[in-house]
């Protein structure tokens, strides 16, 4: 084996053990993280040992977010590919681009509240509590993975250290055309419209005054779109929180339901139990009393017994008793 080989290996070795430490639980990461570059260093790895070493804990949405991508794949691919079925719509002919959009959108929510209720739980289970803050941070993270799906570029999920934002209005203007037409081929249409039959030096420069008033307003359009499109995010943002927090508080409300009910019912099982033992216990009372009447009707009796053979024994013998009678 060459020497390209081993390094091959050595390098493939040692992304396996840095995937292996952000799925860990967030509180063994650091000494995990130590120990690795620890053992690097002493293999003579220094350059592998220093990235080790660099690498950042995570915060507990990014953490989040990792177990998402590591313990639920399936729904964390089902979420990136409806982003790049979004991003991928305006190509396609003009009688299906809302049609994809619309389907690619429906996905997309479906898997972000999937997605949401299992982060819920995640931090639940790890000991971490699922603020809506926290659920929020998670969803925009979430949001971004699914903008930068098909971004070279874009954050390694699954080893996300920090949360991440979704791409800037103008990136996603650049890319996202709701229409199909950029500001370029807006333009070139209106100045494509019929004009009036003029000489043709007017008619030149009739089409070049009406470009320079057509761009400014066109670029006016689009940054009202833009706009338009940040205030409509942050209203979606806003509303997203506020079901996350509704979800987290039907769940507490259900969780403290099936406490009660488990406690009415044991305390229902208690109360069964006591009156059975109170029945038993009302039984063996009679029971006993009867058995003590019983006994004390049976020491009477000898009593009287005992006294009529007292009195018996006591009383003297008749003469005549000494002699046989004929």
């Amino acid at each position: 084996m060459d020497e390209e080989d081993v390094g091959s290996q050595a390098e493939g070795k040692l992304e396996d053990d840095v995937e292996f430490l952000f799925k860990l639980p967030l509180a063994e990461f650091i000494g995990a993280r130590n120990s690795l570059a620890a053992k690097l260093k002493r293999d003579g790895r220094a350059n592998a040992a220093n990235f080790v070493k660099a690498l950042a804990k995570p915060s507990v949405s990014a953490w989040a977010v990792n177990q998402l991508h590591w313990k639920h794949r399936e729904t964390f691919d089902r979420l990136l590919a409806a982003g790049q079925r979004f991003r991928q719509a305006p190509t396609s002919q003009a009688a299906r681009r809302v049609a994809d959009m619309r389907e690619s959108l429906d996905a997309r929510r479906e898997a972000l509240s999937e997605l949401s209720d299992l982060a819920t739980v995640l931090l639940r289970d790890a000991g971490h509590n699922p603020t809506p803050d926290t659920i929020h941070r998670i969803t925009t993270t979430l949001e971004a993975l699914s903008a930068y799906s098909t971004s070279s570029d874009g954050p390694t999920p699954g080893r996300l250290t920090h949360d991440v934002d979704p791409p800037g209005f103008e990136t996603l203007a650049g890319l996202i055309q709701f229409t199909g037409a950029t500001p370029r081929t807006v333009t070139t249409e209106r100045n494509d419209e019929p004009t009036r039959v003029t000489p043709s030096k007017k008619s030149a420069s009739g089409a070049t005054k009406t470009k320079e008033r057509t761009s400014p307003e066109v670029a006016a359009r689009e940054v009202g779109r833009t706009e338009d499109t940040r205030r409509a995010r942050e209203a979606e943002e806003t509303r997203r929180a506020r079901i996350a927090a509704a979800k987290i508080s039907l769940q507490e409300a259900r969780r403290s339901l099936t406490e009660a009910r488990s406690k009415a019912q044991r305390l229902e099982a208690a109360k069964k139990k006591a009156h059975a033992e109170a029945k038993e216990a009302e039984t063996q009372l009679r029971e006993a009393e009867e058995r003590f009447n019983k006994a004390s009707a049976a020491a009477q009796e000898a009593a009287h017994r005992a006294q009529r053979i007292a009195a018996d024994a006591e009383e003297p013998l008749a003469v005549d008793d000494f002699y046989d009678r004929d």
